[in-house]
């Protein structure tokens, strides 16, 4: 009879321990993450460097912000965007795990020209979206944002940081 009593309350611990590490874990994941305005970008056309629009820029430049992205967002404004900056300029791919809403992916070269642009990539894709050359940036907008501001490759960015 103390054997059975023994084992229940180590198996109730253990069971307990566990629960309480899996909620405290699930909080995490789950935490709304908003927009920061670190700073402004400008879409210029190429060849005459003629103003395309302006937008609200997020930077993400760490390794936690860089595998993050937009992630666990439920929207983004079309006046916003995300630029990823990276330390080597390679190929590079994307994609859209865990990310919920859908977005246009615009792939740039070290001379801050458009290489590539993935238009409407899809909520929750886990389907990889590469560049078409080596590339140092990646510019996150809005779906369809892409095709109304009429981007296209060689077209060119700037970003000044608040």
């Amino acid at each position: 009879m103390k054997k059975i009593i023994f084992t229940i309350a180590i198996i109730g611990t253990t069971l307990f321990f566990q629960s309480c590490k899996e909620t405290n874990s699930t909080k995490s994941i789950t935490k709304e993450v908003t927009f920061t305005k670190e700073g402004e970008l400008t879409l210029k056309k190429a060849g005459n460097d003629s103003l395309i629009k302006t937008l609200d820029l997020e930077i993400a430049e760490t390794e936690y912000e860089t595998q993050t992205g937009l992630m666990y967002r439920h929207s983004m404004e079309d006046n916003q965007s995300m630029l990823f900056i990276f330390k080597e300029n390679k190929t590079r791919s994307f994609y859209m795990k865990n990310t919920e809403f859908s977005i246009d992916i615009i792939f740039i070269n070290s001379e801050k020209e458009i290489v590539n642009i993935h238009k409407n990539a899809k909520p929750y894709d886990k389907g990889t979206l590469p560049s078409e050359g080596p590339i140092l940036y990646v510019l996150e907008i809005n779906a369809g944002q892409s095709d109304i501001l009429g981007l296209e490759k060689g077209d060119k960015i700037e970003w000044a940081t608040n």
